[in-house]
């Protein structure tokens, strides 16, 4: 999904177009990595210096709702970035440090449970949290 098909998805929904939510896509979109709201809001204080923080959280609902975003939680916060463009199943990889993820294609799904009698799954998600190289980096020890 790119911007254009964001915005379009909200008109379709029934959504203005508004200069706040367009700025709010094009930071998932720029940053490509899961932010907070608090994250969200930092960066849009300069050219919404009066913009609250529940607008923001409200929009980003909004998103999510429409499949815009996905969100997840780790640290008791929940976090969100721009939906992924793939069409096939895949689950990710993500760094506590930075947000940045990375797409795993395997689904342990089909090594735990294979397809369980009488019951059909319907959805499920599964995520794998750490750090990655960049930021071990980061926090190895100087000489």
């Amino acid at each position: 999904m790119d911007l254009k098909q964001a915005l379009d998805l909200l008109k379709k929904h029934g959504y203005k177009y508004t200069n706040k939510r367009e700025l709010m896509m094009d930071i998932f979109l720029r940053e490509s990595r899961y932010l907070s709201a608090r994250e969200v809001l930092d960066q849009m204080q300069e050219d919404f210096p009066g913009l609250s923080f529940d607008t923001v959280y409200r929009n980003i609902s909004i998103f999510e709702k429409l499949g815009i975003v996905e969100g997840t939680e780790w640290d008791g916060e929940r976090r969100y970035r721009f939906h992924c463009n793939r069409d096939t199943h895949h689950h990710h990889i993500i760094c506590t440090k930075c947000g940045r993820t990375r797409e795993i294609r395997v689904c342990p799904m089909n090594a735990i449970l294979g397809e369980p009698d009488n019951f059909e799954i319907t959805g499920h998600k599964f995520e794998i949290y750490g750090i990655c190289a960049d930021c071990e980096g980061d926090h190895a020890p100087r000489h």
